[in-house]
């Protein structure tokens, strides 16, 4: 069948509007209508090649719509189920068995290798040329789309698909960071580096799990400004002075937990400093491959301060999904205060106004 689809075809470039022809179903693969679906900076890190997801391809990896068709061997889902799309596992390897899916042996051939098993693709255009699919396990920037079963998680019929997109990855990560690695005390406290949408959704988590105090930082005023109203107790600008020092004269020997959302090292740096004694810093910040940071070695031995590397909030979708959306339903966790809405044919203007920094959680709507 026929598909409309953002292809991005050169690194930096602009994603354009094509006609493509979407391959028959495996038997473990589901055809999914897009509703909607959220724009990640790991999108933007692709199309760049920051990450080298073999080019042309359909992006796309936090996708919300209408199972359409399953293969013969799906018995997760059937259509007309409303569906999330979020990361994919082989589910065979030690770390899936042992419910550590996010750090499958496969992880980065499944997610960003642009390929099915067979080397085949989903997407084929014109002129008869593949465009890579599969992008975690989803490729959701297309009207229609094939996602291999483990990327799919059922939702209820009842809940606003047009918003649902971004729990796939974006919300879940740093919800997850938060819920399900660094799994704070009611009354502790915690400092999120980087008020974006991942450290938006981390901040929301540490409120729904009653941390005491939690502090948010970044450069961006109007950033700082929704954090308050989201639930920070305090808000640090970056720009002004040094962060660690001003983190620990609010909490006197630093903060229980930190989270660093940014990318950056120098970010990373000032997160671990900022941490009090036997205090738990975690990363969910992707830097390029190869980037090193430096850390204070002397005097950590006696703070017993500890890292923590996180991929995908340390979730299982088809379990963290469903709690999310519970917490959402009841007002405890008001993820919708951090997304706009983008028609599909203007799904360049909404990477443009999430790099700007004007747009927290771009998502980009189908045409019914």
């Amino acid at each position: 069948m026929k598909t409309t689809a953002a292809v991005v075809r050169e690194a930096h470039g602009d994603l354009t509007i094509e006609e493509l022809d979407l391959d028959a179903l495996r038997p473990t693969e589901v055809r999914v209508r897009m509703v909607a679906t959220g724009v990640c900076h790991t999108d933007a890190v692709v199309r760049d090649q920051i990450y080298p997801t073999p080019l042309p391809a359909v992006l796309g990896h936090e996708g919300a719509g209408v199972v359409d068709a399953v293969g013969d061997a799906v018995s997760t889902v059937a259509p007309g189920d409303h569906v999330v799309l979020s990361v994919n596992r082989c589910g065979q390897c030690r770390n899936c068995l042992e419910g550590a899916g996010t750090y499958c042996e496969s992880l980065y051939a499944l997610n960003f290798g642009g390929r099915r098993g067979d080397g085949t693709t989903a997407f084929t255009d014109a002129s008869g040329a593949q465009i890579s699919s599969h992008f975690f396990g989803q490729s959701s920037f297309a009207t229609y789309s094939i996602a291999d079963e483990r990327a799919v998680v059922k939702v209820p019929a009842d809940v606003p698909l047009e918003l649902m997109g971004p729990l796939g990855c974006g919300i879940q990560t740093g919800a997850g960071a938060v819920m399900n690695t660094l799994q704070p005390r009611a009354g502790t406290s915690i400092a999120v580096f980087g008020a974006g949408a991942v450290g938006l959704s981390a901040l929301l988590a540490a409120v729904a799990v009653g941390c005491g105090r939690i502090i948010a930082v970044d450069v961006n005023p109007q950033r700082l400004e929704l954090a308050r109203e989201l639930g920070a107790t305090d808000v640090v600008d970056a720009r002004d002075g040094d962060v660690a020092a001003r983190i620990r004269e609010l909490t006197g020997d630093g903060v229980d937990f930190a989270l660093e959302t940014s990318g950056r090292s120098d970010v990373l740096r000032q997160a671990v400093d900022a941490l009090a004694v036997r205090g738990v810093a975690g990363v969910v910040g992707a830097q390029a491959p190869g980037t090193e940071t430096a850390f204070e070695t002397g005097l950590s031995m006696t703070r017993g301060w500890s890292l923590k590397m996180i991929i995908e909030g340390d979730s299982i979708p088809q379990v963290f999904i469903p709690r999310l959306i519970e917490l959402w339903r009841q007002g405890r966790f008001p993820f919708d205060k951090l997304v706009q809405s983008f028609p599909f044919a203007q799904i360049n203007e909404a990477f443009a106004a999430s790099e700007r920094g004007e747009v927290v959680k771009p998502i980009v709507v189908f045409d019914a």
